[in-house]
């Protein structure tokens, strides 16, 4: 193919799930959540290119082990659903450097999605509103909406497409992946079948009372209310890995530590950047994925 013109770059953030409560399972087989999202300034690099002919599509992932199918990418998905809504025809090259692990609960997947909407959307002369590129984002996945909104931090309601920004925290973080992937939707499952037969953990109606509260310890630095219901439901040894990993992050110093969405990264929570990198640079000597970051402002 021939590469007529280099044009954009941009930069597609991890998320981490600073709080993650699963509320009722809806009729469209999703379930509410009452979370709060933090995107954080580790993540992937995304690089668009018009190329010959119209209608063609490219995509490179570098950084990967095993290469992703093309009609399972949602980057592919993007970039069709876009062109279905717009009329949009150019042929695109996009490369991404992947640096945000797989199934590690970051949002990469959801991420490079709603990055690929708001490239094309800029190079297309922005067609779609805010809005158009929302309703896009919702059928992609539960975690792009969150990205399109470009927001520090928020509170996120439904299956995640209410999203309600709030002030970041001013704090440090350390990302450790334990070096394998969970699947949500195994992760959801499991969940199910352990509240089968007990109550609900938690009633929607109760919802906006709790992430008010929530989103005011965010603001202030507090982590009391602050929780993850997947983390006491996966198999004893893939929990033994998780809570060894968020106690030895409290150990450095970590003022809350916890597991971002259903796994499999684990974040720790500091005040001071030195000490925050001191415990990276320790816990990459036991696990393989590591990461100091801090909050992502656009």
């Amino acid at each position: 193919m021939n590469e007529i013109q280099g044009l954009l770059t941009v930069f597609a953030p991890a998320k981490i799930n600073l709080h993650l409560t699963v509320l009722d399972k809806r009729l469209d087989g999703f379930h509410n959540l009452e979370s709060v999202f933090l995107s954080v300034n580790f993540g992937d690099s995304m690089h668009f290119q018009f190329i010959d002919p119209e209608n063609s599509i490219e995509i490179t992932m570098q950084g990967m082990k095993s290469p992703i199918p093309m009609e399972k990418n949602i980057i592919f998905k993007a970039l069709s659903l876009f062109r279905q809504k717009t009329g949009f025809s150019r042929g695109v090259k996009i490369t991404v450097e992947k640096r945000i692990p797989l199934g590690g609960g970051l949002g990469g997947g959801s991420s490079n999605a709603a990055s690929t909407l708001l490239a094309l959307n800029r190079l297309a002369g922005a067609p779609c509103s805010q809005r158009a590129l929302l309703e896009m984002a919702v059928s992609l996945g539960s975690d792009v909406p969150f990205f399109i909104h470009e927001t520090p931090a928020a509170l996120v309601t439904g299956r995640g497409e209410h999203i309600q920004p709030i002030e970041a925290p001013p704090a440090y973080f350390v990302l450790v992946n334990p070096g394998f992937s969970s699947d949500t939707a195994a992760a959801f499952r499991l969940l199910d079948s352990q509240r089968a037969s007990g109550t609900p953990n938690n009633e929607p109606a109760q919802a906006e009372e709790r992430l008010r509260t929530i989103g005011s310890c965010c603001s202030c630095g507090s982590w009391l209310e602050f929780s993850n219901d997947f983390l006491s439901i996966f198999p004893e040894k893939e929990k033994n890995v998780y809570e060894g990993i968020i106690l030895r992050l409290k150990e450095l110093g970590a003022q809350f530590s916890s597991l971002s969405g259903a796994g499999s990264t684990c974040f720790g929570v500091f005040q001071d950047s030195e000490q925050a990198q001191k415990a990276a640079e320790t816990m990459n000597l036991s696990w393989g994925f590591s990461v100091f970051c801090s909050v992502h402002r656009n």
